[in-house]
């Protein structure tokens, strides 16, 4: 079966402009929410709440993944003081792009992209870097997708305000 496009949103604000996008071109795809990294719970669930809010409103498919903090925790022991764009990052890049490969795999997704890298906070190349490695590792196609480039960063900004999008101050994890 053959399913399209499986793209990984870590919260609206940072995926809007790519959904929009993504829809406008009548792309088959589906936006998976896999963030064990977000803490507290329940900052989890405004971010995959507003997910779902960006979805329904392009027509989207939106699906969510386990919530499964503690195994993050236990990854990413020993580096709370990695500053951002550190080991930590990548540590937590791989983790979430791997075990949404694996689904993708097992559901019959044709490849998986990811907004990981849309922020300004992150290292794009990191991300593209941890999504090879698990590419390799599960055999799914990853698609690298630009969202800050070519006017997507200022469309960004539009969305959040048109949509009146939660955002939050920080990335999702907060080690301590």
């Amino acid at each position: 079966m053959n399913k399209g496009l499986l793209l990984l949103s870590c919260c609206a604000p940072c995926s809007c402009a790519v959904i929009e996008k993504l829809a406008g071109e009548e792309r088959r795809f589906t936006v998976v929410f896999y963030n064990s990294n977000i803490r507290p719970e329940a900052e989890y669930r405004k971010r995959r709440d507003e997910n779902k809010r960006v979805c329904r409103q392009y027509g989207v498919p939106f699906t969510e993944l386990e919530y499964d903090n503690e195994r993050w925790c236990r990854l990413t022991a020993g580096l709370e003081d990695e500053p951002e764009r550190g080991r930590r990052c990548s540590i937590c890049f791989f983790m979430r792009l791997k075990r949404v490969m694996e689904y993708a795999r097992d559901e019959g997704y044709d490849a998986v992209a990811s907004v990981l890298g849309v922020s300004r906070y992150k290292n794009l190349a990191q991300v593209n870097q941890c999504a090879a490695q698990a590419s390799a590792e599960t055999g799914v196609a990853y698609e690298e997708i630009e969202g800050r480039k070519g006017g997507m960063q200022e469309r960004r900004g539009e969305l959040i305000k048109e949509l009146n999008l939660y955002s939050q101050n920080y990335c999702g994890c907060r080690p301590r």
